[in-house]
C-alpha cells in the first residue's frame, strides 16, 4: 500500500448508486471552489507500478498547492469495481473531483453521469472515455480533460519496428503478448499489431497470450506458447511487467533475447536499461508521472472554475520519443524511465 500523509490518504473503496442524470461538464464548477480540494483518483489497480506513478505524480503537483488532498482507489483491474466505485464517489459528498485510470474506458462512460449530476469534474488519463478508442476530446458529458495518447497510432509505430526486424526473415515467427483481449484498448492495440504485420506475408504469429500486466501470469503465457512454438524470432508486448517475466521463460529455454526482437510497452526504469543494454529492441514509452501531473492541474482548474485544457497528448510530456531504442537513449542518456514496477 501507499503511505499516507496529511494531505494524501489510501482508500479501497467501491459500492453502487442509482444516480444517472447528466448535466454540461462546463458546469463542474460554475462559481468556482475556494479552500481545500478533495481529489479521488480511480486507479485500474492501485498495485500496479504505473498507476501508483500516476498518484505519485497527482500527489506532487497537489502538494505543490498546499491545500488539494488526493486519495487513491483500487480498481483492481476489475471494471466492475471500478465502476462502481465511481457512483459512490458521486453518491458520498466527498470528493470534489476525480482523476481516473480507467479499466474499461467504454463501460466506465456509463457510470460517469453519477459524477455529472453531482458537479464532480472527471480527468481521464491513459485512455479516452467513451465509445471511440481513438478519439482524445471529451465524448461523455462529465469529462472535462483527456490526458492520453493515441494508443492505436503508438500500437502499429510498436510494430512497425518487428516488420522492419523481420524483412529478410522467412519465416519471421512472432508472438504477441497482451494485457486482457476482454478490455477495449487491449483489443484494440492487438488489432492495430495485426494490422501491421497480417500485411507482411513472411511474418507469422504463432500465438497470442494474455499476461495481465504481470510478470507470473507472463512467464507462464510464455512457458505455454514456448511448448507449442519452440522456435520464435519476436515477443511483441504492449506491457513492461509481461516482458519481464516472459524474458524469464525464454531465458530459461536457452534463447538469447538480444538475437531476437523483443518489446516492451511503459518504459518503465527496468525496461528502459533492457533496452540501453540491447537486450530489449524496442520499448514503447509512457509517463505516468507526468500524466498525473497534469491530470491533477485540470481537475482541480474545473473544480475552481479556472480554464481547463480538454486535451493533454501524453507522448508530448516527455523527452524521449514515443517509441525508443538503444540508439534513441544513447542520445539521452540521463533519462531512466518514470516509473518502478
Amino acid at each position: 500500500m501507499i503511505a499516507a500523509s496529511a494531505l494524501v490518504s489510501l482508500t479501497l473503496a467501491g459500492c453502487n448508486s442509482d444516480v444517472s442524470q447528466v448535466y454540461s461538464s462546463a458546469d463542474a464548477a460554475p462559481s468556482g471552489k475556494t479552500g481545500q480540494v478533495r481529489i479521488a483518483l480511480l486507479a485500474s489497480s492501485s498495485q500496479n507500478g504505473f498507476n501508483k506513478a500516476v498518484y505519485d505524480g497527482a500527489v506532487a503537483k497537489a502538494k505543490e498547492y498546499g491545500d488539494v488532498e488526493v486519495t487513491i482507489f483500487d480498481g483492481k483491474f476489475d471494471s466492475q469495481t471500478q465502476f462502481n466505485q465511481v457512483q459512490n464517489v458521486a453518491s458520498q459528498g466527498t470528493y470534489d473531483g476525480i482523476v481516473l485510470v480507467p479499466n474499461d474506458n467504454v463501460g466506465i462512460a456509463a457510470a460517469i453521469p453519477a459524477a455529472a449530476q453531482a458537479k464532480i469534474p472527471v480527468v481521464t488519463t491513459l485512455f479516452p472515455v467513451g465509445p471511440d478508442l481513438t478519439e482524445l476530446k471529451p465524448q461523455v458529458e462529465g469529462i472535462v480533460s483527456t490526458v492520453a495518447a493515441n494508443t492505436e497510432e503508438n500500437s502499429k509505430k510498436l510494430a512497425e519496428g518487428v516488420v522492419e526486424y523481420c524483412e529478410d526473415k522467412d519465416p519471421c515467427r512472432v508472438a504477441i503478448l497482451i494485457g486482457q483481449l476482454q478490455f477495449p484498448f487491449d483489443n484494440l492495440r492487438n488489432k492495430a499489431y495485426r494490422s501491421v504485420l497480417d500485411g507482411h506475408p513472411n511474418i507469422k504469429v504463432v500465438a497470442t497470450g494474455q499476461g495481465n500486466y504481470d510478470r507470473d501470469t507472463s512467464l507462464k503465457a510464455m512457458q505455454n506458447i514456448l511448448q507449442a512454438n519452440p522456435k520464435l524470432d519476436v515477443v511483441l508486448s504492449n506491457a513492461d511487467q509481461q516482458t519481464i517475466g516472459a524474458q524469464v521463460a525464454l531465458e530459461s529455454a536457452g534463447y538469447d533475447l538480444s538475437k531476437m526482437y523483443v518489446t516492451g510497452g511503459g518504459g518503465n526504469q527496468e525496461a528502459i536499461k533492457q533496452v540501453r543494454a540491447g537486450t530489449w529492441a524496442a520499448d514503447q514509452v509512457d509517463f505516468p508521472n507526468s500524466m498525473g501531473r497534469a491530470a491533477l492541474e485540470q481537475v482541480v482548474n474545473a473544480v475552481r472554475g479556472k480554464p481547463v485544457t480538454p486535451v493533454i497528448d501524453a507522448n508530448t510530456l516527455g523527452p524521449v520519443p514515443v517509441i525508443v531504442t538503444k540508439e534513441i537513449l544513447d542520445e539521452h542518456p540521463d533519462f531512466a524511465g518514470e516509473w518502478a514496477d
